[in-house]
């Protein structure tokens, strides 16, 4: 664990997001194929996991040492960040605690290796919700803050959680305290695994039949949508619908009442990468780093944020993908290929479930008709 203080250099501060692990302690080569030459091309300051760092409902969990095997899951991406000396830090998923480690547990894993980045204790909420300051290249005055939330899990009767109303709290008192300190609201970026409910904004609806229409479900079951044309012209990717919380606890609504949050940036929907700007903040996706979940084919990838010491508020991204680093060839095609066609939820899943059942019972029909007339 490092007290070190995150500043700039130079003028500018790096950080890249990885999202979306699904780690097992015999890590995919080509997950850490793609993190470690991601490493090596970005040169990031700072590392942010946001979330999926574990398969929690891994198989591989079920017999062995499981403490063990999570540890080995952490290692395999926390030593080559930790190798490099670069700082990191990590909220959660809604698939970390289905390993049945807690999630302080795994904080604590996190926070042995010398680079991880822990922060004040009146600066933390929960194990993934805390709030890191980045100060100015002198170590003087702070220019920018990360907060990092954690979305919470699978709700009672189905769907996820909603970030507590006790967080967003805690953000509004972090919020005036760091104005009170500094002088003003501190720019600020927000990382956290699950996206929040005005994600839809940067879509349009459409009807089914609109070519490259995604379907939504739940709250938004029976809708199609496409990105905004100006989001896709920048190369945004929108492959499937956002997997949000059904209730709506108004975290967007404070984070963006002040102007301070510059962006809010998640994981959790493993296909979608993009960015677009919802009443002053924007919005976007870090795309899946993992192979050994669904995915996006060699798109899987990171994203980078570079900020700027005297415009903090104009930073700019872009993503790094495996396609980019290695082309299409990758080290376990059959694994990508199996991964590639998994069904993205299980409310997609059900669709594919029924044809495969209509299937079935048509061809056993088709017998017994044979049968009866031969």
């Amino acid at each position: 664990m490092s007290d070190k203080i995150l500043k700039f250099s130079g003028g500018s501060f790096t950080i890249m997001q990885a999202t979306d692990v699904h780690g097992i302690a015999k890590e995919s080569p080509d997950t850490s194929r793609l993190l470690d030459a991601a490493l090596d091309k970005i040169k990031p300051d700072l590392v942010v996991f946001t979330g999926d760092q574990i398969k929690g409902y891994g198989l591989s969990y079920l017999t062995g040492d499981k403490l063990e095997k999570v540890k080995q899951a952490i290692h395999n991406i926390a030593e080559p960040v930790n190798s490099r000396k670069i700082p990191f830090i990590v909220t959660f998923g809604n698939h970390d605690p289905q390993v049945g480690i807690s999630l302080d547990k795994q904080l604590e894993i996190f926070k042995s290796y010398e680079h991880y980045v822990s922060p004040a204790e009146e600066f933390m909420f929960d194990a993934g919700t805390v709030s890191i300051p980045i100060m100015s290249g002198d170590g003087l005055r702070q220019i920018f803050n990360i907060y990092l939330v954690d979305s919470r899990g699978s709700a009672k009767g189905g769907g996820y959680a909603p970030v507590d109303k006790e967080q967003i709290e805690w953000y509004k008192s972090v919020r005036e305290k760091l104005k009170e300190k500094n002088g003003g609201y501190i720019p600020s970026f927000v990382f956290q695994h699950i996206p929040v409910h005005e994600i839809y904004k940067l879509f349009e609806r459409v009807s089914k039949k609109t070519a490259g229409a995604v379907q939504a479900f739940r709250t938004h079951k029976g809708k199609y949508y496409k990105l905004k044309k100006e989001i896709s012209e920048k190369g945004g990717i929108f492959l499937e619908p956002p997997s949000i919380p059904d209730i709506n606890t108004g975290e967007f609504e404070a984070m963006s009442e002040k102007g301070d949050v510059v962006g809010m940036f998640f994981g959790h929907d493993h296909k979608n990468s993009f960015v677009g700007n919802v009443g002053g903040v924007d919005l976007g996706y870090c795309p899946g780093c993992g192979f050994g979940e669904y995915g996006n084919g060699v798109e899987r990838g990171v994203r980078a944020y570079i900020l700027n010491e005297s415009e903090p508020r104009n930073y700019s991204t872009y993503t790094v993908t495996y396609r980019e680093l290695f082309g299409k060839k990758v080290l376990k095609p059959l694994k990508k290929a199996f991964y590639d066609k998994m069904p993205t939820s299980f409310d997609a899943a059900v669709p594919l479930i029924a044809k495969a059942l209509g299937f079935i019972a048509a061809l056993v029909l088709a017998v017994l008709l044979l049968a009866r007339f031969l």
